[in-house]
Formats: C-alpha cells, structure tokens, sequence
C-alpha cells in the first residue's frame, strides 16, 4: 500500500471518529426532551420521505428557489457515488466503480452533468442571497449569512476540485474503464491539461482538496445551520403528517391528572418532546415559515423561524451543562420561555399552520407554540386580560360569551327541528346537527343555522340538535393554552353523545369540526364528522337538492384554516359554489393551501390586535381586490372577520360576505 493510502487512511479514521463522537453527542442531548412515539406506520413515514425528502415537493412549491435546492439536493445525492468512488480510490489504488459495467457510464455522464447543474444553482443561491434575492435571504443576520455564503462556496468547491480530479486523470490517460467519453465535461477540462508530471501532481492535489472538503463539510455540519442536511430525511421520517387518523393537526392532551408534575406546559427544553428538539436541529433559516405568517406580515412580533432557532439556541446552551450535571452555571437560571421567546411573540399566533405548510423540512411550529401557551396560561397564570373573560365565560355558560345554555335553541324556533333529548337517542337520526356557539348566539350566523337546517330538511335528511345540552367544543380554550378547560369541555360533550349513542354529526364551524373529528377521540368520542360544506356538495351532486334561481355575480371563496390546512377541505366549497346558476368564481391572490388567515384563530378571535396591521384587514384587501361582489366563507369566524373588513373599508354596500350554506338556500327558492 502506498504512503499516500496510509494518510488517507488516518484521514478518513479520524474524519469520522470526529464526526461519530459529534453525532452521539448531539443526538444524546435528544434523550434530555419528553419522549414521544413517533416509530409507528413504517410505510406512511417512507411514503413521506419519498415524496418530501426525495421528491423534494415541498421545496418545489417556490417556483424559483425550489428548483435550484432542490438541483443541489438531487446532485449531492448522485455525487454521493462519485464521492465513493473517491474515497474507494484512497483506500485502493486503482480503484474505480467500472465493475459496475454499462451503469459506470450512465454514472460517469449523471455525475458530470449534475456538478453542472450543482454549481450553476450554487453560483444563482449566492446571487439571490446577497444581490437580489427575497427580502427573507436578503437580511438575515450576519452569522447566518456567513455560515450559508460558507456552505455554498465549500460546495462549489467540491464540483470544481472533482472536474480537476477528472480532468487530469484523462489527461493522464488513465484507461477507458473511466469511461472518460461519457464525462463530456470532464473531457473538456482535460484539454487544459498536458501529460506529464505536473498535471500529475494536480490531479494528486486536486484529489487531496476534494477528499478534505468532502470529509471537513461532513464535520462541519453539526455546527451549522446546515446540519439540517443529515438531519432533514429523518425529520421528515418522523413527522407526522398523513400518519394518524386525528389529522395532522390534533394537539397532544395533558395529562391533567398527573399528581407528580410540577407544571403544565412547556418553559424550557426538557418540557419539549426530543421530537421538537430534533425540529431545531432541522431547521434550515429559509425563513419560508415566516414569509407566510399572517402575524410577521402584518407587523407582530412573531417569527415561526425564530421561535425554532430561539430552541436550538437555548437547547445548545443549556443541553451540555445538563449532560455533564452542572448544577451552577449561570445558564441555568434562564429558560426558554421569557429569556428567549417571549409571551408576545405566542399570543400572536392564529395557530393557522402556513409555517407547517411551508416548511421543507416538516417542522411543527404550532404544536410548540401551544406548549408554551399551555405553560403561560395553567402554571404562570399569564394570558391577555381578553382571555380571562373568554375562559369565564367559557365556565359559565359553557360558551364564548354571556348568553345562558337554555337559549342555545332559541334559533330554531318554529322549524321543527327535534332535540335529542325529546328523541332519547339518535339512532332515529341521520345527523345530530351541532350547531355551534356562533351558530346559537351571533346574530349573523344564526341565519347560516337556518339555512343549513331548510336545506337539511328539503334533502330530506333526518337530524337533530342538542339544544342547551351542547356546550363549546373547546378549541379556543384548547389554542389559548387552558387544557383544563377546554378537556372538561370535550369531555362533557363526549359524555352527552356517547349517552345519546350518536354516530354521525354535521357542523358548519371548522373549529367545530376538527375538535370534534381529531381531537374528541383522544377522549373516547368517535363519529362520523362532516362539514356543511361537504354535505351541501354531496346532496347537490346526487340530486337530493336542486340550484334553480341564478344568483348573478362574481363570488370569491376565502379559504378556512382549520377547514383547509388542517383537514384538506378546499374543492368541496368551491364545487358547490360553482353549481350556482349564474356564479363567476375567482380565486384571491393567495388560495387553497396558500390562502391567508382570516386572522381569527387560535383563540384571537377573541383578543385586540394590538401592533401592526389587522390580519382581516390584510385579508380583505386581497379579496376585494378581486371585484367580486360576494365574499363566500364556511366558517363563522372567518364570517365575522371578513365582515369588519368590508365595513372597516368602507365596502359594506357593495360586497357581501355570505356562507356558502346562504348560497345555496337562496339559489333553492324560486
């Protein structure tokens, strides 16, 4: 063997000594977070990883820098073959991956091309990040710039050393089994190239440069932001998105009955799940989290991005002093909460989950922002003054506001709508109608009750309603932090349907209808639970109901957040609004699974928006801008939102906001 593959070799050695004992390090800190089963549905997590890791469709949604990560991210995979052949060549003289036959060269021209590619969409990603790029890439902090300029120009390196490596190597003819006539770049290089010793020693050094970076790029990595890396495919492994029959967005419970635990929520890292710790590994900076946050663009304090780099952060500071026992660094009288992340920046969040939509690397924001609620309002007792009066309310009248539970059915007086507890049991039902606290009390979207239950009723179906035994679902409860509340909320309600052996349900409250979808069975409540507008659709399409009066107009439809990034509900509204005779649809700027928040979620329905711009507002701008003379909605929040908006721009007389259920009833009658 010759000196040079004995070097390599204590090279490569130490190389991944190095890196091992980084890795075990890093990854140990996991064990000091909760743990959390995310090992369950093999194939749902494989599927992911091929159509998000691999597939890189995430990443693809930005049309202009998805291709160009997703180039980098495709070649490295291909290089990584070539990087083996290299390391093979240092252990080996001689050695190559011709053995592999007819595939060596379709190998040799994968590789040559894709470096191409690589560096071309490395040269573009330095252009956009410090030239003219997006505002996100544009001004990031200095560290973070100088640790991506860093990366891009170390990989840049690494294609130009390996056309180097190449290039001499058949210069130096070095036999057809490099199949150097399907490397047409490298071919090129190798006419800068004479035989002889000189090109001979750059080959060696140009070997050398790429070997050293390859194996220094590895190691750099855990202290970069660019772990994400090594850490990106197994994130997206065990996210949970498509995985669990409670949705994608269902919180996790408390358990509230624990007589051990100190506190409720989250206050610092070992309060997070080692899942939520591996996110902060993950993270990228891209910042495409925040491009899309309803509260950063109107000028709040929140940063889905800072939040995950804010953890990380905390998590490198404080995880080490905990491995090794100390008890005494200064450190240690921080915590993530208040010291890092502030209560100002949570009490912002609409819970939406564009951040989670965005994210190429299947980070969950919103399930950590909520833990960190849940500490603010159970143990610190800290949450806006609003929320006070909304969990009071809550309490006592088992609703958002100060209306008493025995006028819960005052709105459907004279309709002959049954309650369940005339019935006895709802087994001579097809739905129970839960109607909701807007849909009981709001004067505006009591009419959206009634034109539900009129089209129920001309369809023929068989439904009742709870009355004043519904109580809230408790989503808002549930976003604001007061698990306790919003469990003894869900709970009561399961008791009552589970009493009534009710089986199907009908809502027209997204929130509702999450709650009660994905998250009531983590309670024992299990039911078949449909949206009023995918009912609607369906009785439209089997003829059960009949759209006879034109409804002239152009109608924009403003998408729900629980209804559509939570529960991948978008065709079924626009489907029935588009069977109306007479209806133009058009889409707003932002729509579907891009669409923006009304800005009511996540308990804000029920606080003031204090800085910046109103989110409805921003809202409502994008949706007049259409010239549509109706804003369509499915959800009483979004309604209510919505509403202001046109009234807050002065546009009352000319839009109306109307639920798709007021549509349809009206395009009923002739």
């Amino acid at each position: 063997m010759e000196i040079k593959n004995f070097v390599f070799l204590f090279v490569l050695a130490a190389a991944f000594g190095l890196f091992g004992y980084t890795a075990r390090k890093v990854f140990g800190y996991l064990k000091l977070g909760k743990p959390e089963n995310r090992f369950d549905h093999f194939d749902k997590r494989i599927s992911n990883v091929l159509a998000i890791a691999f597939g890189q469709t995430k990443i693809l949604r930005d049309p202009v820098q998805g291709p160009i990560h997703a180039g980098i991210f495709w070649g490295f995979v291909i290089l990584l073959l070539a990087v083996l052949e290299s390391i093979g060549e240092g252990l080996i003289p001689g050695f190559s991956l011709s053995f592999l036959g007819p595939l060596y060269s379709v190998i040799a021209l994968g590789t040559d091309l894709i470096a191409v590619v690589v560096l071309a969409a490395v040269l573009f990603a330095l252009f956009r990040r410090h030239v003219a790029g997006p505002k996100r890439l544009r001004e990031l902090d200095t560290p973070s710039q100088m640790d991506a300029t860093f990366i891009l120009i170390t990989i840049a390196l690494i294609m130009i050393s390996m056309f180097v490596q190449n290039g001499t190597r058949i210069a130096l003819g070095e036999g057809a089994e490099f199949a150097g006539a399907w490397r047409p770049v490298s071919a090129a290089v190798a006419g800068w190239f004479a035989p002889g010793g000189g090109t001979e020693l750059l080959f060696e050094i140009a070997w050398w440069i790429h070997i050293v970076l390859v194996l220094g790029f590895l190691n750099f990595l855990p202290y970069s932001k660019h772990f994400h890396v090594i850490t990106s495919i197994p994130n997206v492994y065990f996210s949970n998105r498509g995985i669990r029959a409670e949705g994608d967005g269902a919180l996790k419970p408390l358990d509230l009955e624990d007589e051990t635990a100190e506190k409720f929520g989250s206050s610092d890292i070992e309060d997070l799940t080692w899942k939520q710790l591996f996110d902060s590994y993950t993270c990228t900076h891209c910042g495409r989290c925040t491009s899309v946050c309803p509260a950063n663009l109107t000028g709040k304090l929140l940063s889905p991005k800072k939040i995950i780099v804010d953890t990380r952060t905390r998590f490198e500071q404080k995880a080490p002093l905990m491995a090794r026992g100390v008890t005494d660094d200064p450190a240690l009288q921080k915590q993530l909460l208040h010291d890092f992340i502030t209560p100002q920046e949570l009490w912002a969040c609409t819970t939406c989950r564009a951040c989670v939509q965005e994210c190429p690397v299947m980070i969950e924001h919103v399930d950590e922002i909520v833990d960190l609620r849940r500490h603010l309002a159970l143990t610190e007792g800290e949450f806006p003054e609003q929320l006070q009066v909304l969990f009071r309310n809550l309490e006592n009248n088992f609703a958002p506001w100060q209306f008493s539970p025995d006028d819960r059915a005052a709105w459907a007086e004279g309709m002959d709508i049954p309650q369940l507890s005339e019935l006895g049991s709802a087994e001579e039902i097809d739905y129970l109608f839960w109607v909701g606290c807007a849909g009981s009390f709001d004067a505006r979207y009591k009419k959206v009750s009634v034109a539900l239950a009129h089209i129920m009723k001309k369809a023929g179906l068989r439904f009742a309603i709870l009355g004043k035994e519904e109580k809230c679902n408790g989503d808002a409860a549930r976003r604001a932090g007061n698990e306790y509340l919003a469990q003894m909320l869900m709970v009561d309600n399961i008791e009552k349907l589970n009493a009534y052996k009710v089986k199907h349900i009908v809502t027209a409250c997204p929130h509702c209808f999450h709650s009660i979808k994905n998250e009531f069975p983590q309670f024992g409540g299990n039911y078949e639970v449909i949206h009023h507008s995918d009912l609607i659709n369906r009785l439209i399409d089997q003829g059960y109901i009949h759209l006879e009066s034109a409804l002239p107009g152009k109608v924009t439809f403003h998408d729900s957040c629980y209804l559509g990034r939570y529960n991948d509900i978008y065709d079924e509204p626009r489907d029935a609004i588009a069977q109306i005779p007479g209806v133009e649809l058009t889409e707003m700027e932002r729509s579907r699974d891009r669409g923006f928040c009304c800005g009511a979620g996540g308990a804000q329905m029920f606080m003031e928006e204090t800085e910046g711009k109103r989110v409805n507002i921003e809202r409502t701008e994008e949706a007049l801008a259409t010239g549509a003379d109706t804003v369509a909605s499915a959800c009483p929040f979004c309604m209510t939102m919505m509403t202001d908006g046109v009234k807050e721009k002065g546009k009352q007389e000319e839009v109306e906001v109307r639920d798709i259920a007021e549509l349809v009833y009206e395009a009923m009658r002739k």
